[in-house]
């Protein structure tokens, strides 16, 4: 599916990532750079690309539904007032090059691209690091800059008349399971508890895995969490949870978010107690 070999991310000696940044996909998916396969430092996979029920959720990376009427999230975009329609709208997040590259982690620049327009130029960053002997942590920050020429704003399906559907921004799809993988925060248990609401972090628990999303800054933590754990397991971000986020000519929006990647079923405490080290490294 790559045009190219992958990036490899290693850490404690082992790989847990591969880095794709030019994959060889339908427009429609909207092509992108994305991190597949995750494993865990047992080598468990943590992550699924194009998988049935939605093949245009790509591994673990950044997707907007909606960037000025732009999908840059694959598959069909929520209009308002018709629904979920397949539109020719879709853009390509084209990877320029990394300004770093070693084994553990990445300085890449990016252009999100639209209609032969260059919307947006982004700053990523992803570092690997070791936790504990059974668990590690994908560190992730993202810094958008609205190159356009005018002022942009960022939607989501909720703010376009969908409730519950303000996804868009960090994204991680995570394989399905024969049953549903176990969901909670630092204050909240199940998947209707989490979902839209704003916490400190959210879990996914599955068979012998568990991951710990964390946002790693105040900005990322106003943010509220995207959760799906019955329909298919996903958590991301929500940049455009009850209204569209404005990004004005020349400004620049930062998020960072850290992921605990761990073998094995956490507990609340477990999962609290690697996201303070995480965050704290």
């Amino acid at each position: 599916m790559n045009q190219a070999s992958p990036t490899v991310l290693r850490c404690a000696g082992r790989t847990v990532a591969h880095y794709l940044t030019r994959p060889d996909l339908a427009l429609d998916h909207s092509p992108r750079p994305y991190l597949h396969p995750v494993t865990t430092l047992g080598g468990r996979p943590v992550t699924e690309t194009v998988p049935v029920d939605h093949p245009h959720h790509l591994g673990a990376g950044v997707a907007v539904p909606d960037v000025e009427g732009h999908n840059f999230w694959g598959g069909r975009t929520f209009v308002r007032d018709r629904g979920s329609v397949e539109l020719d709208n879709h853009g390509v997040q084209r990877h320029d090059g990394f300004k770093l590259c070693d084994p553990d982690g990445f300085v890449e620049e990016l252009s999100w691209t639209a209609s032969g327009e260059r919307l947006l130029r982004e700053h990523r960053t992803v570092a690997a690091t070791a936790l504990t002997d059974s668990a590690w942590v994908l560190d992730l920050t993202f810094s958008l800059t609205n190159v356009s020429g005018r002022d942009l704003s960022v939607g989501s399906p909720a703010t376009n008349g969908r409730p519950g559907a303000a996804y868009g921004g960090f994204f991680w799809r995570a394989p399905k399971e024969a049953t549903a993988p176990v969901v909670f925060g630092a204050d909240a248990d199940g998947e209707e508890a989490v979902h839209g609401a704003r916490s400190d972090w959210v879990a996914l628990a599955g068979e012998g895995w568990t991951l710990v999303f964390a946002g790693a800054t105040a900005r990322t933590r106003e943010d509220p969490w995207f959760v799906r754990a019955a329909e298919y397991p996903g958590v991301g971000s929500s940049l455009a949870h009850g209204e569209r986020l404005a990004v004005a000519d020349g400004e620049t929006f930062v998020r960072r978010v850290v992921t605990v990647v761990a073998d094995g079923r956490l507990d609340r405490d477990g999962a609290a107690a690697l996201v303070r080290k995480a965050v704290a490294s």
